[in-house]
């Protein structure tokens, strides 16, 4: 059997390739799905099967368009309710993939129908589980996504499901079980992923903190939900697009791949309510950008950073890409339910400068100047996670993560200078992109962020770990 993990890092999302005498399963698959029916092809196989392990928050998963276009079988676990021809496996129930048996092993607390796959050899040992968002490598999905689609369904009764789901479904299974997880570091799904993307279950059993064989339902519970964030606006929409379908990629593509004129494009940003989304190089768009656009870089954790901030995945859009990466950055917008882009401007910003239209920059330093400025009486602002700040931060500074600017944004100087950073340069840019489109203009990036204030003489405050306060 060939097993094949496949993983876009800038989601944090494994799917996974299955073959075994000329037939196919895919499982959690990409909304873009032309690589899977490649493989197939190159393997002379049929895609059989397209499982799905739940219906996912933070992407829009491929399984219709797969389904449409390869001719197989979506299976989803029990007590889902796809709003599309599906299979709503039982618990238990087996499938067949050439000599390999499938078995659906129904796994609540992340979400009510969250399933996971036992794969059976031809032999009939246990091999491996694809455990979609219950079982991480170093963590379990978070019970608090699926709260709003069940009456009365609250994170403690989700949590109690998954402590009995791991329980008595997952851990009394074999050591030597290959783990195969749905993400890995970087998901908003789970909140202490390990970098690695599979493990043995006995090596999960001895570290995984949530499989603690000792653990009460009680201190699982705490434990489980301790430290959690809240989860991105765009989850629900993700889940619904899951549950009742989509345009199919391709005519997504074929509509949104609309070449504009500087003049057809400024037409739309003034009299539209359409975000101008600019993906280029965080370093190009300090330099020189379109006044009131917003920048996500593509080279970053781009789509959950657009679900985060622009929220709403009916937002109409317009776009300002690197020459030729019109088509990757619509299809990285799809893959989170962002389809209503309006076209791209055609030229990119050049075209804008060369017809006359106003351009704006970000005042910028290095990380050096930033040490010769700095006074005791210095604003300075942290774009980072609480933990990083926590971690180590400027001495004084204060922490707004950028996931919570657009509801924070009475905490951020309004008339008085500061300064911004983050880890290396990305976010900063992208909260003073946010920030200059409300109205914000008294502050100074800083570059590299704190990778680069490291190297100064500026004052860290830096969290010691008991061991080294020995």
């Amino acid at each position: 059997m060939k097993i094949q993990q496949i993983y876009t890092g800038c989601i944090a999302q494994a799917a996974y390739y299955i073959e075994n005498k000329g037939e196919v399963a895919i499982f959690d698959p990409l909304r873009e799905v032309q690589p899977y029916i490649d493989k197939a092809n190159l393997d002379h196989a049929k895609i059989k099967y397209i499982f799905e392990t739940h219906f996912h928050a933070d992407f829009v998963s491929g399984h219709l368009d797969l389904a449409n276009k390869s001719g197989g079988k979506i299976v989803f676990g029990p007590t889902a309710k796809p709003e599309f021809n599906a299979i709503v496996a039982t618990d238990n129930q087996e499938f067949k993939v050439g000599d390999y048996t499938i078995k659906a092993i129904h796994t609540p607390g992340h979400t009510m129908e969250s399933t996971c796959y036992l794969l059976i050899d031809e032999n009939g040992k246990d091999h491996g589980i694809i455990t979609g968002d219950t079982l991480f490598i170093g963590d379990v999905g978070r019970p608090d996504l699926a709260q709003s689609l069940v009456k009365d369904l609250t994170q403690e009764k989700l949590a109690s499901y998954l402590y009995d789901s791991l329980r008595n479904k997952i851990m009394p299974l074999s050591d030597d079980l290959i783990v195969y997880p749905s993400h890995g570091a970087g998901s908003a799904c789970g909140k202490n992923m390990s970098k690695e993307t599979t493990d043995t279950l006995g090596n999960q059993k001895k570290t995984n903190y949530a499989l603690r064989a000792d653990m009460t339902r009680e201190e699982f519970t705490s434990e489980v939900l301790d430290g959690l964030g809240v989860p991105p606006a765009y989850f629900p929409q993700n889940v619904m697009m899951n549950i009742q379908g989509y345009a199919s990629l391709d005519s997504i593509i074929d509509k949104s791949k609309k070449p504009l004129s500087p003049e057809e494009f400024n037409a739309i940003a003034n009299d539209t309510d359409a975000i101008v989304l600019d993906v280029r190089h965080e370093n190009d768009f300090v330099k020189c950008h379109i006044p009131r656009s917003i920048f996500i870089g593509i080279q970053g954790n781009f789509a959950p950073w657009v679900g985060s901030l622009i929220m709403n995945t009916k937002q109409p859009i317009v776009l300002i890409t690197p020459d030729g990466m019109e088509n990757e950055t619509i299809t990285r917008l799809s893959r989170v339910g962002f389809d209503n882009v309006l076209g791209y401007l055609e030229g990119g910003i050049d075209s804008w400068k060369k017809s006359g239209f106003e351009t704006d920059s970000i005042h910028s330093i290095s990380p050096e100047q930033f040490s010769n400025e700095l006074k005791d009486n210095s604003i300075v602002v942290d774009a980072r996670k609480p933990s990083e700040f926590d971690a180590e931060h400027v001495e004084n500074a204060i922490n707004l993560p950028l996931d919570t600017i657009n509801s924070h944004l009475d905490l951020v100087p309004k008339n008085e200078d500061f300064y911004l950073h983050c880890a290396g340069g990305y976010r900063s840019v992208i909260m003073a992109s946010i920030l200059k489109s409300r109205g914000f203009h008294h502050f100074t990036n800083v570059e590299k962020g704190i990778s680069g204030i490291r190297t100064t003489n500026v004052p860290l405050t830096v969290f010691l770990c008991p061991s080294t306060l020995k």
